[in-house]
């Protein structure tokens, strides 16, 4: 490690920028759909001309709670929007509608882990402001010879969360990222798509010397839309620049206290409560607890699987975490219902395992057929006579027969190695065409190997 390395530490804040759920824009009516034709989406009012007056999405607003109270934020009894000055040319009416000085909410924290520790991350706010547009430059951006504007964006509500500096690493720096995502997934407030710019975060870096309380002089870096850049990245304006004002088409709003307070009550179970959960409940790895709760859509199939099959909720983990998601992606909450692979066929299988009616093996063979054709795994077996041997006349025949054809495996269990006995259990599994009991097979070559 070289010497800035040990005498300074990195400081890191994260600003995160998350689309609101909603079906229309946070002033107007426009719609928000991804992927319409440029400039369909806009409206006299998001484009900013003169004489029209914005109106508060009231959805926005209840979404922006949710999220809130769930990073236990503070909500403030009053809030006010103000207007935000610069120039841009994606930005319709060279400022845009945010908060500054009386935010939606303040002073919450968000708890994850890093390499096994836990850390809680301060949120200083949490604000409602509109979206800008958007540029397409036409070739590199450093060479385009034009650039052309969609404005389908402009206008849609934005919720911007503000991290205290409280970050040291760059790997902190993504899993407070993935965490936040996975708690607003958990909300449905919003649908985390960074691809699509639904989730989008700027850094705030500095140095100091290590051991100090005062902050460095902060840089920047913005528009950051994936874990990997946030965690590469780490390596603006001030709101004077901006000359924010309150903005006077609009009234301040008032939050009314019981109804906040039946909005927390209806939050749902968060991902870090139901991953420990998991630990506890089903006795499962942290491991596998964390990678089946990265979405609710998961969490809530390996539940229905255990309520269909619970005598065994480890075994439906590794077939869910192996197998399942070797298959379909994880973070599309609709890949498992494509699957045709319901939560209760998958206990099936794994029941069928359980109960002696089929091997491991033959099981992933199963599996690939119920992929193919979405048939119930009882169905498959049986038509395709998949049933395992279990019958011990049939077995010790096979075993004699294995025993037979594999003297070199006979001698070196007698001579001691035990381990030769597994060449003797894979020629009977061979021989059944992997129908045969293992564990039954196993036993009666040990016995009779012992017995020589």
């Amino acid at each position: 490690m070289s010497a800035v390395a040990t005498e300074y530490e990195t400081v890191i804040g994260l600003e995160v920028h998350a689309q609101l759920a909603t079906r229309s824009k946070m002033f107007c009516g426009c719609p928000t759909t991804f992927g319409a034709p440029p400039n369909s989406q806009t409206c006299p009012i998001c484009q900013g001309m003169p004489g029209v007056l914005p109106v508060v999405n009231r959805r926005a607003v209840e979404l922006a709670v949710r999220a809130a109270l769930a990073f236990g934020l503070r909500v403030n009894p009053a809030c006010r929007f103000a207007r935000k000055h610069y120039y841009y040319p994606d930005m319709p009416k060279n400022f845009q509608i945010s908060q500054y000085e009386e935010p939606l909410a303040e002073d919450g924290s968000l708890e994850l882990e890093v390499d096994g520790a836990p850390r809680r991350i301060g949120i200083q706010r949490l604000h409602l402001e509109e979206d800008v547009g958007k540029l397409v430059h036409e070739g590199d951006f450093a060479t385009a010879l034009s650039s052309l504007v969609d404005y389908n964006r402009a206008g849609v509500p934005l919720m911007e969360t503000v991290s205290r500096p409280d970050l040291r690493t760059p790997e902190e720096a993504a899993a407070y990222l993935k965490a936040f995502r996975a708690v607003l997934l958990a909300l449905g407030v919003c649908d985390g798509n960074m691809e699509e710019g639904a989730l989008r975060c700027d850094a705030n870096i500095s140095l100091r010397p290590r051991g100090s309380t005062e902050l460095g002089t902060k840089v920047e870096i913005k528009n950051l839309n994936s874990f990997r850049n946030v965690q590469r990245a780490l390596s603006k304006e001030y709101a004077h620049d901006y000359r924010y004002f309150p903005e006077p088409d609009l009234v301040p709003l008032q939050m009314d206290a019981a109804w906040v307070e039946s909005t927390r009550a209806a939050l749902p179970e968060l991902p870090r409560a139901r991953r420990q959960r998991f630990v506890s409940q089903y006795g499962l790895p942290a491991y596998d607890a964390g990678i089946l709760t990265q979405s609710t859509a998961l969490a809530d199939y390996y539940e229905a699987a255990v309520r269909a099959h619970p005598a065994n909720p480890k075994a439906l983990a590794n077939w869910i975490t192996s197998e399942l998601l070797r298959e379909v992606d994880a973070a599309d909450d609709t890949a498992i219902a494509r699957s045709g692979i319901s939560p209760a066929r998958l206990a099936g299988l794994v029941l069928l395992i359980d109960d002696g009616t089929i091997s491991g093996k033959i099981a992933k063979d199963v599996f690939a057929r119920m992929l193919a054709s979405g048939e119930d795994p009882a169905a498959i077996v049986k038509r395709e006579g998949l049933t395992q041997v279990a019958d011990a006349g049939a077995l010790e025949a096979l075993v004699d027969a294995a025993i037979a054809a594999n003297a070199k495996a006979v001698a070196d269990f007698k001579s001691g190695k035990t381990a030769a006995s597994r060449a003797v259990v894979g020629q009977v599994m061979k021989a059944s065409g992997g129908k045969a009991n293992p564990a039954m097979v196993d036993r009666l070559v040990q016995e009779k190997l012992s017995r020589m």
